[in-house]
């Protein structure tokens, strides 16, 4: 059957939404894995502090309803299942009769949390918490963030709960269940304890006491029914079955197959992901241990508080460019962008250095540079920073056999080159690369039948690297990695200046 939209479209499709950084994304999909449809709306989060990143949940219902319908409009399908995820772990409170409390707290690149971190660890002990949590305390996790509303706003936090993220919110709207997935739990450290799979209730009290956490399901798993309340808001049929959903990075990664041992993915977008698949925990205290999207699986993942941000961020100050024309002066300028390094820390960084008081550096700058160079250079620096977190993924114990690409980035060839030139690694790339919102779309049709990511989305290409390039990259690569130590103290100071 053909894979084009409007193209003998099949009479049962699924439904899959994943709630973004920048935007919410939707597709309707064949059970054959053909997409039919796709559809976005953008949004921008809140920022009403230094570090802090916030969204209303009412706006992740509004567009769900608005993507579902569109979606469907003329479209000569039967919606037979619906799959969700989103961006996260983050905290959204709600008081005893679901209505937030607060606009939701963003994932890692909240940085809000920095002293409630202290704090934990010292109760809870460093040490302790990576190996039951799996990952060491940052301002990725949760729970901080939970403890930073109930110490800076206790008069909410008393009404307090229930805990959300944006895929469980959806559920809650779409069946009227309060369910988390264990993945999810998995990034609320130092809620979850990942050796056992289940919540830790004597953490959970220490950090979150009052709330009442959510049952746990593995994200395939059918949440509930669309209720008839939920089916007249969205336009679907009442009564279809709807998915637990997970984070989006992992949905991602389902989206193009990367679930097996030794599989990475990368997720190129508003920011990086990395996902590695081990048939065993490995913790670190620069990366995140987490369980899997799989019943079974465990993950050691890595993630950057930007990447697609950065060339977003040059594209919008070079008014009179776009990404297309960007990566075109780009490609001109050539391997090293005409002696200029940079360092991708816009927002803080996240994984390896764990610093949310990290900030960019663009090093090497003369009157001579170009649009073309200042884009090279922020390309550039995603591969030397997914370089880094690779070398720790194998330093402690990670078996990288196969990396697989997905996300918007991939789009043009130019940034995967340089990613695979920088690391030396091959990437593989499928037919579709939509994102999360195709691994949704297959967790749903898995609900209500058979259905395989190699028959949906079959390898379309590989990236291999150039050796001609890659020497040179090693020598720039040395270079990068001094620069973040060498400029270290002064961006701090830096960035308690633009805090204060």
């Amino acid at each position: 059957m053909a894979r084009a939209a409007g193209v003998c479209t099949p009479r049962n499709a699924v439904i899959g939404v994943d709630i973004g950084t920048s935007s919410t994304k939707g597709v309707l999909v064949g059970l054959d894995g053909a997409l039919i449809r796709s559809a976005t709306r953008e949004h921008t989060p809140a920022r009403p502090g230094p570090g802090h990143f916030e969204m209303d949940a009412s706006l992740w219902w509004r567009e769900f309803t608005e993507l579902a319908r569109e979606l469907t409009a003329a479209a000569d399908t039967t919606v037979v299942a619906i799959g969700v995820s989103g961006m996260g772990p983050c905290v959204l409170l709600t008081d005893e009769h679901d209505a937030p409390l607060r606009p939701a707290v963003l994932y890692g690149v909240d940085t809000r949390s920095v002293h409630q971190i202290q704090r934990i660890e010292a109760r809870l002990g460093a040490d302790e918490i990576i190996r039951r949590g799996g990952s060491a305390l940052t301002t990725q996790a949760a729970g901080p963030k939970i403890a930073w509303i109930a110490e800076e706003e206790p008069e909410l936090y008393a009404r307090a709960k229930r805990l959300y993220m944006p895929s469980s919110w959806l559920v809650r709207k779409l069946t009227g269940n309060y369910i988390l997935d264990h993945h999810s739990a998995s990034q609320c450290t130092p809620l979850y304890d990942t050796l056992a799979c289940e919540w830790y209730a004597p953490w959970a009290a220490e950090v979150a006491p009052g709330i009442e956490l959510p049952p746990l399901r593995w994200p395939g798993e059918a949440a509930g029914a669309l209720t008839p309340e939920a089916a007249t808001a969205t336009g679907l049929p009442a009564g279809i079955p709807v998915t637990t959903g997970t984070i989006d990075a992992w949905a991602e990664a389902l989206s193009v197959g990367a679930q097996n041992i030794g599989d990475l993915m990368l997720m190129y977008g508003t920011t990086m992901f990395l996902i590695h698949t081990v048939p065993e925990p490995l913790t670190s205290p620069s990366l995140w241990g987490t369980v899997g999207a799989l019943p079974g699986t465990r993950n050691l993942a890595g993630g950057m508080a930007t990447s697609g941000a950065v060339a977003n961020w040059l594209k919008d100050l070079f008014a009179d460019g776009d990404h297309a024309e960007l990566t075109a002066l780009a490609a001109e300028s050539g391997v090293g962008a005409n002696g200029l390094l940079m360092l991708p820390y816009f927002s803080g960084e996240r994984t390896p250095i764990m610093d949310p008081d990290a900030r960019g550096v663009i090093a090497g700058l003369t009157l001579s540079h170009t649009r073309g160079d200042l884009y090279r250079a922020a390309l550039e620096a995603t591969g030397f920073a997914i370089r880094q977190n690779i070398e720790v993924i194998e330093a402690v114990g990670g078996d990288i056999r196969r990396v697989v690409a997905v996300g918007g980035g991939t789009q043009g060839s130019l940034w995967t080159q340089i990613v695979s030139d920088i690391t030396g690694r091959p990437q593989e790339l499928r037919a579709i690369t939509i994102g999360a919102g195709y691994g949704d779309a297959l967790l749903a049709a898995q609900l209500v039948g058979d259905a395989s990511i190699d028959d949906w989305n079959p390898v379309r290409e590989t990236v291999t690297p150039r050796a001609e390039h890659t020497g040179r990259y090693d020598e720039l690569y040395a270079l990068y990695r001094r620069l973040y130590p060498d400029t270290a103290a002064t961006v701090h100071a830096l960035a308690a200046l633009q805090e204060r």
